[in-house]
């Protein structure tokens, strides 16, 4: 099935940021996620899920252990297991991004 924001399950999160699960699976997870300007994530970790954020329109701050890291369109970021971090949008246009997940981080998330 060919999947997109219009036809994948959506949710809310945060500061008025939306997410859709593009795959969803007991050991993948695909989502794209939308942060408006101003909006972030509480810092966490996760002590078994690797991710990878993948931007696709804005710019995105991205604080992995301690190091921001600006990542604009079509660049992407590994975050292991185990390392804080924290995404962000501190510029004045909505950030679209993926964030793929393996196994999927639900239920394993941890203040940092």
């Amino acid at each position: 099935m060919i999947k997109s924001v219009s036809n994948a399950e959506h949710y809310t999160w945060g500061e008025a940021c939306d997410g859709w699960h593009l795959v969803k699976s007991p050991t993948l997870s695909v989502i794209q996620e939308r942060v408006p300007p101003g909006a972030s994530e509480v810092r966490h970790y996760h002590t078994h899920a690797e991710q990878f954020f993948f931007v696709l329109s804005g710019t995105a701050s991205l604080e992995v252990d301690g190091t921001v890291y600006e990542l604009r369109p079509m660049h992407g970021f590994h975050v292991p297991a185990g390392v804080p971090h924290q995404m962000r949008n501190t510029h004045d246009t909505d950030v679209i991004f993926t964030v793929t997940s393996t196994p999927p981080s639900h239920g394993d998330r941890f203040g940092a």
